[in-house]
């Protein structure tokens, strides 16, 4: 039988009901194992209450627990040269077509061990749980093959089972063409089919992603990639319109896609089907900062749409290596003029959405108890300041981190 616990004197962003914030001024949770079984004024907490223990959190402000919900976190090597070449001057395109970008990774992936991939990848994962992170979504995409591809996956399972911290694993089998398919765009895309059903019978794949892209794959490309993952019942996502406008965002959204991710170049008719299908709009700032972009995603189109809106780090070696959740919160209110509770919801009830969960990203009786305990006096704070960390306790699944 689990024990409840209560975790009392709180100020909640519950980020459920009508409130801004889903305010509760002095509230208090009560927790089951690990979910949450009652949320609300301290002063309605039930009596007679039988509880293994009581946390006094002492005014402090508690939210639901942070969801990076798009990031790259399995890989070898750096590229810091790319960025030193692009300030002087060099495109992404350009490095890409040269033989850096992606391939480079994927060359420094494939050269790396399980156990060096996996250690890299759990300092990663440390510095985004150092700030309230408690689910993550970890996509594939520097193997390229079969064989480096489930190995990346396997690194990004282990994660989930070793590391505390929730993890979906993403195959991006179609995120570039590798070396020994250099001109046979079309077998790839028919590989990468071949290997998905593999990688779904190891329990590797929870969703599949694509590129979209004029330096990535086609929209036909993508629908034969899209279709295979349908057959086989897996939810598809889609990195969109970061680099040109493809179309990618209405095709992804036929397929019902969780989401479309970057989205800079997203047209008024790629905003209506995402409105229609329900897809999640994932916006990168990371990414727009470091790659310097001038284009900006049509936040307040989005907004008037009902659109709901995601943030994430988009950890990647190649456009967005920050390791910090929290700035990006900073960078989605400074650059796309997202408010700070848009930002909140972006990476917790929104960021669940983009990944499918439905028991976590707010705090509601039946949800999982992924809670993060803050030292602000408002969750405005959480956006306004960067390079401060204010967590105090970080709860996931019930349970408080060490």
């Amino acid at each position: 039988m689990t024990s409840k616990q209560v975790w009392n004197n709180a100020r909640l962003a519950t980020l459920a009901g009508d409130q801004p914030w889903g305010w509760v001024e002095q509230g208090a949770l009560v927790t089951e194992g690990e979910h949450i079984v009652w949320v609300g004024e301290a002063s309605q907490l039930p009596a007679g209450l039988e509880v293994e223990a009581e946390h006094d959190l002492q005014g402090a402000v508690v939210t639901p627990g942070l969801i990076d919900c798009h990031t790259h976190l399995v890989y070898g090597g750096q590229r810091a040269r790319e960025f030193e070449l692009r300030l002087h001057g060099a495109s992404y395109e350009e490095i890409a077509r040269s033989g850096g970008g992606i391939r480079s990774s994927v060359s420094s992936t494939r050269a790396a061990s399980e156990e060096h991939l996996f250690a890299m990848a759990l300092l990663r994962a440390e510095s985004l749980k150092a700030e309230g992170v408690t689910t993550l979504e970890i996509k594939s995409g520097y193997g390229l093959s079969l064989e480096d591809e489930a190995k990346c996956l396997r690194v990004a399972r282990r994660l989930g089972e070793e590391a505390d911290v929730s993890v979906l694993k993403t195959y991006l089998g179609a995120h570039a063409v590798p070396p020994e398919f250099q001109g046979r765009q079309g077998d790839y895309v028919e590989a990468v089919c071949a290997w998905m059903p593999e990688l779904k019978r190891q329990g590797l794949v929870d969703a599949v992603d694509a590129f979209c892209e004029g330096i990535g794959f086609t929209p036909a490309e993508t629908r034969r990639v899209f279709e295979t993952a349908r057959g086989l019942g897996l939810n598809v996502k889609l990195h969109a319109e970061q680099l040109s406008d493809q179309g990618g965002t209405q095709l992804a959204c036929e397929f019902a896609a969780l989401s479309c991710d970057h989205l800079e170049h997203l047209s008024p008719a790629g905003i209506a089907a995402m409105k229609a299908s329900g897809t999640v709009a994932v916006l990168l700032p990371g990414a727009y900062y470091f790659l310097r972009d001038t284009m900006l995603p049509p936040v307040a189109a989005l907004r008037e749409a009902g659109v709901p809106m995601a943030v994430s780090t988009d950890h990647n070696p190649g456009t967005s290596p920050t390791l910090s959740l929290l700035l990006m919160l900073n960078m989605a209110c400074t650059l796309f003029r997202l408010t700070p509770e848009e930002a909140l919801r972006g990476v917790t009830v929104n960021a669940a959405k983009a990944l499918g969960l439905a028991d976590r990203g707010q705090l509601r009786a039946g949800l999982r108890a992924d809670f993060c305990v803050w030292a602000v006096d408002h969750p405005n704070e959480l956006s306004y300041y960067f390079g401060r960390n204010p967590l105090l306790r970080r709860v996931r699944g019930g349970i408080e981190s060490p």
